[in-house]
C-alpha cells in the first residue's frame, strides 16, 4: 500500500487542547495512519494516508469539532472549537 501526505487548511486551532481533539479525531479514520503535524501559525494539518483518501470527508469531521475550511468560519464554527480546546485539555 502506498501512502499519500494531505495538507488540510482550517481555522481556529488554538492550543494544545485543540491539536489533541484534531489528533484523537483523525486517527480514528481508518485511512489515515499518522498525523505529520499540525502547525497553529498557518492553521495546516499535514496527515499520511491512504492514495484513496476522501478529502470532503475529513474536512467535515474538522468542521464538526470546530475547525472549518479556511474562509468558512463563523460564530457557530468558533464556539465548537472553544468546546474542542476544553475537551483536548482534559484528554
Amino acid at each position: 500500500m502506498t501512502f499519500k501526505t494531505y495538507n488540510f487548511i482550517v481555522e481556529n486551532i488554538k492550543c494544545g487542547g485543540c491539536t489533541n481533539t484534531i489528533t484523537k479525531a483523525l486517527l480514528e479514520i481508518s485511512n489515515v495512519h499518522e498525523i505529520l503535524e499540525i502547525d497553529r501559525e498557518s492553521q495546516t494539518i499535514s496527515v499520511k494516508a491512504d492514495n484513496d483518501l476522501n478529502e470532503e470527508f475529513v474536512y467535515d469531521v474538522l468542521k464538526k469539532l470546530g475547525y472549518p475550511k479556511s474562509g468558512e468560519n463563523n460564530w457557530l464554527e468558533k464556539s465548537k472549537s472553544v468546546m474542542s480546546c476544553a475537551v483536548g485539555k482534559l484528554s
